[in-house]
């Protein structure tokens, strides 16, 4: 099965200031498991690396790491996938990004989401939200 991965363990891969955060994402993507993203998770992906984190990729850098998750499956937000998002954010009184991951996740078939964001082990109708960096 696959399972979806959001943008914080990715960015968590290239942000040096916690270094067990980076270990565990490091793993995540490196792992055998069959993950997917969305075109979400790839802008915020580039924007994090390059202006967020205490010492920003280079932007060069960043779309070369947005290129290599182009090589995972990738899912294309639509806008029948907004309006999805906006139920589920409705619904489980979420921020509408996280109802989008969800969304997303939902349409690749993904029975979880590897997230810090969402609680770990919420249920989104048959998407659980893991948490890598849970200790």
């Amino acid at each position: 099965m696959s399972v979806f991965v959001d943008t914080n363990v990715v960015v968590y891969a290239f942000d040096t200031a916690d270094i067990q955060k980076q270990q565990a994402a490091i793993a995540v993507l490196e792992s055998d498991r069959r993950l997917v993203v969305s075109t979400q998770v790839l802008l915020e992906v580039w924007w994090v690396l390059t202006r967020r984190l205490s010492h920003p990729l280079p932007e060069d850098t960043a779309a070369v790491v947005v290129d290599e998750l182009c090589r995972l499956p990738v899912v294309t937000i639509d806008v029948e996938m907004v309006r999805r998002a906006i139920d589920i954010s409705r619904r489980f009184r979420i921020a509408v990004w996280d109802a989008l991951i969800i969304a997303a996740a939902r349409s690749a078939g993904c029975d979880s989401v590897l997230s810090e964001d969402l609680q770990a082990g919420q249920d989104f109708d048959g998407v659980t939200v893991e948490n890598p960096f849970a200790r």
